[in-house]
């Protein structure tokens, strides 16, 4: 997961750029040629506001009294928007192959398989396990898929975003990808690679790579128990910035550099060229990311002023410069996550010291920057965080003071490891000791209890800017503390009133793939029937899928989960629902004692303090104007066939009543008399024995919804649309129009 980027604090030191030079309170002028470029950007993508950020460039040059400063605003814009355009206008090599099979051999860096020819970059699920690397790989080549469920992951937009004008935008996926043949990444960063993991064990590797390289693909599969990964981990420490190169680890490099030219007496020009120099060779070993771009960028503004005895650098200058750098050549960075945390967390830490001034003067000036610099960067990219995450961790201070001392000593010997190649074991025992702490303090602080968050809307986006507005004004003197506090509180009650005045009344049928997971929502009742699951993968889509999903639909606890039957592909997700939120009561209907999944379900409930309830028809739980019956099963006997055995509900709602009944087959269908429907939920993803005549001629629905993902079944089965097409229903499929949610009276 990205997390929040710390900068360089050499980079966000106050004063005036060079070359952006201006007297104490005029606008340096990278300002409103950034803005313009923004607004350039945003109109391309065919946001017409995008003029109102442009014209905001105006207005300072305007309140600035340089109204011709203003000029750069629109030539930004004209930039921004030609940038788009261009980006946009790109052919796409790969199309005439896109959904053949396939065997493409390129450079594997981990996270993009690149070819030489045609020249492109291809994204490959599942990502192998491979190290970066020469890699032979098969499969069948698709087009993304975009966010299909709330809080889930729009991997269309994100390849959009991972290219630019010089840099081939991956616009395909190599799906059910297999290594035919894989050869070691060589080179120096082959020798570096090596260096970095010599004498590491495969945690401490994984780290590693992470915080030097940036290469999340092995830690992402580390776990520290059983469903508590190694990423959770950092996410709910509020640590995850850590793994994404940024601002901290050019500033740790850099100082290492420019402390060693003094202790060798280099003339003060030479120090800082010599360390503005490094960073080019530096940002070509790590490769081009938003955040570490950025951090170069401003990095080398900052030296190279220096060097030339200009003055310290004005910071809100060199971050628009900065933002016109990486912009220009990457426009859709603009959307890119990573990109949004490390201009918000830097523009937080320029007020590091208005805010440090403010704390006891008896407290060294390190403590309260270092207090200060991880509460300001957290509170700049908290409404990013919280839409895009779900979750906001409570533990980032102590956490961040705890892991930055072990930072500022891992990274440069991490760095020297790496120059040494394979003679970097020798600094394996000091870097392994390092990182196995750093490890520690992740796990601990990894278990504290995070504050989960919904989507971010429009209105949500104002009230944070209100309320930050109000916080600088302070921080500047303009208004007082009771003021800002007052303003911060009001903005937070007016953003909590829609939820309490009007919840949510609804169904939601997540889309899971090939699975099923239906969230039914109303005042006092939040149940979660199944939660999907991943047949001969391990991939964990309870953890990964369904709870950012129900985190952005804000939901923070759940009073029932339904354990519909021991199928993978309905309950798998379920322990990792129960591990990430407080659930009431578990029901399920036959307790199996010899199915895996259903006894790792079992298991988890016990571990997490949820009563167990063995449901039987006539159960019943009502709410909020919802009530919940079960149908299915009556308990007097059981069949070999789990499907049989489903628990199957009706949910009704004033006059609305709609049937989710598992993986029944007609028969069963037939048996339990889920009477008249406005919404028949199709049993077993429609499949050909399911949905049968009979449960149609009794239920006489209006809408069919068929929860089905890319399969090998033949789900839905023709015969089942036809059929449902004879009753004079209309259908409604997850695989084709994604999560559905469904309005309750």
């Amino acid at each position: 997961m990205l997390g929040r980027h710390a900068a360089s604090p050499v980079a966000s030191t106050p004063a005036t750029l060079s070359g952006t030079r201006a007297s104490a309170g005029r606008l340096a002028w990278p300002i409103p040629l950034a803005l313009g470029v923004i607004g350039g950007i945003l109109l391309g993508l065919g946001l017409v506001w995008g003029g109102l950020v442009m014209l905001a460039g105006v207005v300072l040059a305007a309140l600035d009294r340089r109204p011709l400063l203003g000029l750069l605003a629109v030539v930004g814009l004209g930039l921004g928007f030609g940038s788009e355009r261009l980006n946009a206008a790109k052919p796409d090599p790969l199309t005439p192959w896109v959904g053949a099979l396939v065997t493409l051999r390129g450079e594997w860096d981990g996270q993009f398989l690149r070819l030489a020819d045609p020249p492109a970059r291809v994204a490959l699920s599942p990502k192998p396990t491979q190290p970066p690397g020469h890699l032979t790989v098969s499969g069948r080549l698709v087009r993304p898929e975009g966010r299909r469920l709330p809080g889930g992951f729009d991997q269309a937009g994100w390849l959009r975003g991972q290219g630019g004008l010089l840099v081939p935008t991956p616009t395909t996926v190599l799906a059910a990808a297999e290594v035919r043949a894989h050869t070691p990444e060589g080179g120096w960063r082959g020798w570096f690679r090596r260096g970095l993991t010599a004498g590491l064990n495969d945690r401490q590797a994984a780290l590693m790579q992470a915080i030097e390289l940036g290469d999340r693909g092995d830690i992402g599969r580390e776990e520290f128990a059983e469903g508590y990964s190694v990423r959770d981990a950092f996410a709910r420490s509020g640590l995850s910035h850590l793994m994404a190169l940024s601002g901290q680890n050019v500033a740790l490099l850099t100082g290492v550099v420019v402390w060693l030219l003094i202790r060798l007496r280099v003339q003060v020009a030479w120090r800082y060229a010599v360390a503005a120099a490094l960073l080019i060779p530096y940002l070509m070993l790590v490769g081009v990311s938003p955040s570490i771009l950025r951090a170069v960028l401003m990095g080398f503004a900052v030296l190279v002023a220096f060097a030339l005895g200009r003055g310290r650098p004005d910071p809100y200058g060199t971050v628009a410069l900065a933002a016109v750098a990486c912009l220009l050549p990457f426009p859709l960075w603009l959307l890119d996550v990573g990109f949004q945390l490390s201009f918000l967390a830097v523009l937080g830490l320029t007020l590091s010291g208005k805010l440090a001034a403010r704390l006891p003067g008896r407290w060294p000036m390190a403590l309260r920057l270092a207090l200060v610099a991880t509460v300001l960067a957290e509170l700049a990219t908290l409404p990013v965080i919280a839409g895009t995450f779900g979750q906001l961790p409570l533990v980032g201070l102590p956490a961040n003071l705890v892991a930055g001392v072990i930072m500022a000593a891992l990274v440069p010997l991490g760095f020297l490891a790496g120059l040494l190649g394979p003679l970097g074991v020798v600094l394996s025992p000091l870097t392994g000791l390092l990182a196995s702490a750093l490890l520690f303090v992740v796990e601990v602080f990894g278990k504290a209890p995070v504050l989960t968050w919904g989507n971010v809307g429009a209105g949500g986006f104002v009230a944070y800017g209100v309320a930050a507005l109000a916080g600088v004004l302070w921080l500047l003197g303009r208004v007082r503390a009771p003021v800002a506090l007052g303003t911060a509180l009001s903005c937070a009650l007016l953003t909590s009133l829609p939820g309490w005045i009007r919840p949510a009344h609804e169904l939601v049928f997540l889309d899971v793939g090939q699975g099923d997971s239906t969230l039914i929502r109303s005042r006092g009742l939040e149940v979660l029937v199944d939660g999907g699951g991943s047949v001969g993968s391990d991939y964990d889509v309870g953890t990964r899928t369904v709870v950012p999903a129900l985190r952005a639909l804000g939901v923070r606890g759940l009073d029932v989960v339904v354990a519909t039957h021991a199928d993978t592909d309905h309950i798998e997700g379920l322990s990792g629902v129960l591990r990430s939120l407080p659930v009431g009561e578990l029901w399920i209907g036959q307790r199996k004692t010899d199915d895996p999944v259903l006894a790792e379900l079992l298991a988890v409930a016990r571990e997490e303090g949820v009563p167990v309830r063995e449901v039987r028809r006539g159960d019943r739980v009502e709410a909020g104007g919802v009530r919940l019956t079960v149908l299915w099963p009556e308990g007097r006997f059981w069949s070999s066939e789990d499907n049989d055995n489903s628990v199957a509900l009706t949910v009704e709602a004033g006059d609305f009543r709609a049937a989710l009944l598992g993986d029944l087959d007609a028969w069963g269908e037939a048996r339990v008399g889920v009477g008249d429907l406005d919404l028949l939920k199709a049993a077993h993803h429609g499949s050909r024995h399911s949905t049968g005549e009979a449960v149609l001629r009794e239920s006489t629905p209006a809408d069919v919804l068929v929860s089905v993902g890319r399969n090998t079944y033949g789900h839905p089965h023709p015969d089942v649309l036809e059929r449902i097409g004879a009753a004079g229903a209309k259908v409604w499929r997850t695989d084709q129009l994604g999560t559905v949610r469904w309005p309750l009276p």
